[in-house]
């Protein structure tokens, strides 16, 4: 399938968000709570742009609960369609942006001009945050270790909430995805 058709298979962000069933308060409350920084420059040349998204994603991940808010945000200032595909129900695209080319990591937002063609990906993390998250691991005992459950969800728990509640977190993000974006050069017709 091409993109455009995954695109167009996608559900729109307010089916996606009314469906949540793990994170959707602590998703609200990072869209209610974000404002995005003055940048009307950078979402004017985006709108020139005329980008889709494409986000895999699932409700339950942590990473999701706060990069989403953060991409909608930055969707309805440039006007960028937004549709979402649920990672485990859509492997055969999934396994196209694998992370470090093993891992299922997620929200990957593929980035798609008028004609369907990728753009750009971005995802699971900004960089600044996946620091945070390899040095919380670097603390975790093996896996074997009779204590790694707890401080597994400890760490999970540690995390969920810094992405509910650290806007530090929040802008780091939006710098990614603008980082991202920002290089693009799209020939618009």
């Amino acid at each position: 399938m091409q993109l455009e058709e995954w695109f167009e298979k996608g559900i729109r962000p307010q089916e996606y968000v009314t469906a949540m069933e793990k994170h959707q308060e602590n998703f609200m409350n990072v869209y209610q709570s974000y404002q995005l920084p003055d940048d009307q420059q950078f979402f004017d040349d985006l709108k020139v742009k005329q980008l889709r998204v494409i986000v895999l994603t699932e409700d339950w991940c942590g990473d999701a609960m706060m990069n989403i808010p953060i991409l909608l945000k930055l969707s309805e200032a440039s006007r960028m369609d937004v549709r979402f595909l649920k990672r485990d129900e859509n492997p055969e695209l999934m396994d196209q942006y694998l992370t470090k080319g093993t891992s299922r990591s997620i929200p990957i937002f593929i980035f798609i001009n008028e004609d369907g063609e990728e753009e750009a990906v971005w995802g699971p993390r900004a960089a600044k945050i996946q620091e945070v998250v390899d040095e919380a691991r670097e603390n975790m005992p093996d896996k074997d270790h009779p204590s790694f459950e707890e401080k597994q969800k400890e760490m999970i728990l540690f995390l969920t909430k810094a992405y509910r509640e650290n806007d530090e977190f929040w802008q780091e993000v939006y710098a990614s995805l603008k980082e991202t974006l920002s290089s693009l050069e799209i020939k618009t017709k």
